[in-house]
């Protein structure tokens, strides 16, 4: 009798756990991170930079005639077709001016949203990371680009750049900036210090450079929300100004002094966890749309988001 009281106990202390942990929020990066190819809905950028999804997005080619894409195993080589336009015409007329070529780092997972690791933007296609190092005459191999490291152009907390400074830097970030697509550049202070000293023409292209912490290894381009996204968040525009004095003298002062940091009186509650009720309405469409075929009638009224329609409707 014993034994059995015993066992049932057991018994009903493993469900109650179990019950549990089945109630326990489901992040939404778990969702996103693992989704390996993007949705079958006509491309839109859905939120905002660091609080949306992508519908419609395109794998940008691992290889192409001026560029690489970087870290495959990340698969996140997906953007808004309109980021994936741009990152080839980009790469092809950097060589115009005589640079190799890109190597292109994370732009977004298939269907966009909070990513496992690394990024809080990158959310809805828009967002790219280009490497400082300029892409080689050959053509990278899987571990190669899985453990290659990146050139950095300034140590973490340095003001001033590093030895690895060439001139064609300047061309290239003003060849990104100056395009009309372009939101931002984001990049280290000690590169946007030595852009404003090395640029000794207009300098209204600045205004795009935004310095941040990180970015010392690459720069991330961020574009506007383009036409056709009408769930797309905008972000402020940028200073008129071309930001080369107090902004910049900012940075370079949080770099020089950082602040102590103070122990908080109360201690932090956990950050709680987002799941995709955090998320915009219609990435739930975005996500669950495995079956385009039961989707169609249903997804155009509610989200806005108009299906693709199926190269061959009998394969699955």
């Amino acid at each position: 009798m014993l034994r059995l009281i015993i066992l049932l106990a057991t018994f009903a202390l493993t469900t109650s756990v179990q019950a549990q942990s089945s109630k326990r929020p489901i992040p939404a990066k778990q969702h996103f991170g693992f989704a390996a190819a993007g949705s079958p809905h006509q491309p839109e950028a859905v939120g905002f930079y660091t609080r949306g999804c992508l519908a419609g997005g395109t794998a940008l080619p691992v290889n192409g005639p001026a560029w690489q894409a970087m870290r495959l195993s990340r698969n996140r080589n997906w953007g808004h077709p309109e980021m994936v336009k741009f990152l080839k015409k980009f790469a092809m007329d950097t060589q115009k001016f005589g640079w190799p070529g890109l190597l292109i780092g994370d732009i977004s997972q298939p269907r966009g949203g909070p990513m496992l690791s690394g990024h809080q933007s990158h959310q809805m296609g828009l967002d790219a990371d280009i490497w400082y190092m300029p892409m080689p005459k050959r053509r990278l191999t899987w571990d190669e680009r899985e453990n290659t490291s990146a050139i950095p152009l300034a140590g973490s907390r340095s003001v001033t750049v590093t030895n690895n400074w060439k001139p064609g830097y300047v061309k290239l970030l003003r060849l990104a900036a100056q395009n009309p697509k372009v939101q931002r550049i984001l990049t280290h202070p000690a590169v946007k210090k030595k852009l404003c000293l090395s640029e000794t023409g207009n300098k209204r292209w600045l205004s795009k450079i935004r310095p941040v912490y990180g970015h010392n290894y690459h720069f991330h381009v961020r574009l506007f929300c383009p036409e056709g996204s009408t769930g797309c968040r905008a972000q402020k525009p940028t200073p008129k100004d071309h930001g080369c004095g107090a902004p910049l003298d900012y940075w370079l002062k949080l770099f020089t002094n950082p602040p102590k940091p103070t122990k908080p009186s109360k201690p932090r509650k956990p950050r709680p966890v987002r799941t995709i009720d955090w998320l915009p309405t219609a990435c739930k469409t975005v996500l669950k749309a495995d079956r385009p075929e039961l989707l169609a009638a249903s997804v155009a009224p509610k989200t806005g988001l108009q299906v693709r329609p199926r190269r061959n409707p009998r394969r699955r």
